[in-house]
């Protein structure tokens, strides 16, 4: 008889057994360890618990209730290892000091991707820059051909209305990523947040 756990991982919860527990809560803790900024730790493992409970529900389906070791093995595959991207120091140090219960694999997975409005790239609602990174184009492209159609057509305007209400924004890390089609994992979520921590950083100086 194995005991269950209750919890709370990216605003789902979820059943996990013990070993499965312990596995995945030092994971999430080596991961954590490794960034000074608070703000650049809250918005990264937010983004990557968000992605976890993501892959937990794909992995669990309809079948099963009880988050097993397997599980987390399968999800830290796909997500990588913190020593994947550490400098060598730190990740001997975190290799002599840290036994997770799995072994290190490089796992590589491809993300398919989605359609999205991109806020960080829109004039009005990120509809042309979500389409330029799906087909890989400049913006300017579907901008053009947007205004084309209103001033030959008239209909134009009402096109980008209806993309805008039916297409979702991508408002986290890992949307972002989904959206270019860059693999979710915690070494793009930690790149991509400080990427944008810069580029904030860089917009608020005079």
């Amino acid at each position: 008889m194995k005991t269950t756990i209750t919890i709370n991982l990216g605003g789902i919860v979820f059943h996990i057994d013990d070993d499965a527990y312990e596995i995945l809560n030092t994971y999430l803790i080596a991961i954590e360890k490794q960034f000074l900024s608070e703000d650049e730790r809250t918005e990264v493992m937010s983004d990557i618990e968000a992605r976890l409970s993501e892959l937990f529900t794909e992995t669990l389906g309809e079948k099963r209730d009880v988050i097993m070791k397997q599980d987390v093995s399968t999800v830290i595959e796909i997500m990588g290892e913190p020593e994947d991207f550490m400098d060598d120091e730190a990740a001997k140090e975190s290799a002599r000091s840290t036994d997770r219960g799995y072994k290190r694999k490089r796992m590589h997975y491809k993300t398919a991707k989605r359609l999205y409005r991109d806020p960080d790239n829109r004039v009005l609602g990120g509809v042309c820059g979500g389409l330029s990174a799906y087909f890989n184009t400049d913006p300017i492209v579907f901008r053009i051909i947007f205004i084309l159609i209103a001033l030959g057509m008239g209909s134009g305007l009402i096109i980008y209305i209806i993309l805008w209400i039916a297409i979702p924004e991508a408002n986290t890390t890992a949307q972002k990523l989904e959206m270019r089609g860059e693999p979710i994992t915690i070494e793009n979520i930690k790149k991509a947040v400080r990427d944008e921590f810069e580029n904030v950083k860089r917009n608020m100086k005079f």
